[in-house]
């Protein structure tokens, strides 16, 4: 078993994903082709924002997000420690300082009840991270910047495609930022991300970050980056669209599915636990994730058994040697919790019930052992 089939998508999809890669290999414009373009209107129209701008990754998108904002030295941009490094990392990177927040116990995104005690007189920005195909609650978080006058940008890295209160994520605030990385809900055959805004200034300055700051040919108005989604890469992905809103209903049906299935395991095995989906949004499942006494063993029976897991993530970035500098080791209890016990399960669209029925028999097996042996 597959922790994450990539192969099905494309066996789904191989005529019309081979002919857009061989459109951009007849027409030759690797850089800026007409396909950057369409995809750019298609994802804007999907996603129910004014602008869409590609780039080369979702890193690429926080960074250039914060770029155009202006961000810089010295300022601070509040986020969550309990997500993948690239979200601290891009404030790190213009000499900004992550300030961390605490997450929900439940559904392991940021707290919005912490947020407003950590702004500050150098607070720039706020970053919410919609962990595993859960959009955060975004009203509270937009609620909390418009008093302070501060903009949100979201890391929807791992929920594209999924909706709040009627809203696509990535259209849910001031900015949102997206990876299409191969494993991620909507993902290409390489690196690539994208930035959506409804503000004409915003898109317009991440349009000339993207190439070096460049307003006209070299005319640099701004600093800038390398920051181009490749042509090649925006064919794969307008290509893989037809199929996406099908990929996206199976994955909330195979969450649904775990869910009805793991729901006893919680009830008898204490330590074992779901993530809640509130009632307002859904999740797309970028990562089906539950919470699992003794990991370790757990990973090891599963392993035995054929299943893949993964971790993500096992370790806080307030306690990584990167960005633990000025932290209060014990600030967010509620991510280190989750840093012990998340396990992540196979999860894509593609997957069958009969596989997902093996991952939960071996899954409840695993957790048996473990009584067994209390």
């Amino acid at each position: 078993m597959q922790f994450i089939d990539l192969k099905t998508p494309y066996a789904a999809l191989k005529t019309d994903i081979d002919a857009a890669i061989h459109r951009v290999l007849d027409h030759g414009q690797y850089i800026m082709g007409p396909e950057v373009q369409a995809l750019e209107a298609a994802l804007a129209t999907f996603a129910g924002t004014k602008h869409c701008v590609t780039v080369s990754s979702g890193t690429e998108a926080l960074l250039i997000a914060l770029m155009a904002l202006g961000v810089k030295a010295g300022d601070e941009v509040i986020t969550t420690p309990f997500t993948f490094a690239a979200t601290a990392e891009v404030i790190a990177l213009l000499g900004a300082r992550p300030v961390f927040v605490d997450i929900e116990p439940d559904t392991c995104n940021i707290d919005p009840r912490l947020i407003e005690a950590a702004i500050t007189p150098r607070t720039r920005a706020i970053m919410p991270v919609s962990l595993y195909g859960q959009v955060a609650d975004m009203t509270d978080i937009n609620a909390i910047a418009a008093r302070h006058g501060l903009p949100v940008v979201e890391d929807a890295a791992q929920s594209f495609g999924a909706t709040y209160q009627g809203r696509r994520s990535g259209a849910t605030s001031t900015i949102g930022c997206t990876s299409f990385f191969p494993s991620k809900p909507l993902g290409c055959y390489g690196d690539g991300g994208a930035l959506f805004t409804d503000d004409e200034a915003i898109a317009q300055a991440a349009r000339e970050i993207r190439v070096h700051g460049q307003s006209a040919r070299y005319t640099h108005t701004r600093v800038g980056v390398g920051g181009r989604m490749d042509t090649i890469q925006c064919a794969v992905v307008l290509a893989k669209l037809p199929r996406f809103e099908w990929e996206l209903q199976r994955r909330r049906e195979l969450g649904a599915r775990y869910h009805a299935l793991l729901a006893p395991l919680a009830a008898q095995h204490p330590g074992f636990g779901l993530l809640t989906v509130r009632p307002d949004r859904d999740c797309v499942w970028g990562q089906y994730t539950v919470f699992v006494p003794e990991r370790a063993k757990v990973q090891a029976a599963l392993q035995a058994a054929g299943i893949p897991t993964a971790v993500h993530y096992p370790k806080p970035l307030h306690h990584q040697a990167a960005y633990a500098a000025g932290c209060c080791p014990d600030c967010c209890p509620g991510s280190l919790d989750a840093a012990a016990r998340v396990m992540s399960l196979p999860m894509s669209p593609d997957l069958t019930e009969a596989d997902q029925d093996r991952v939960v028999a071996a899954l409840a097996e695993a957790l048996a052992g473990l009584a067994a042996d209390a």
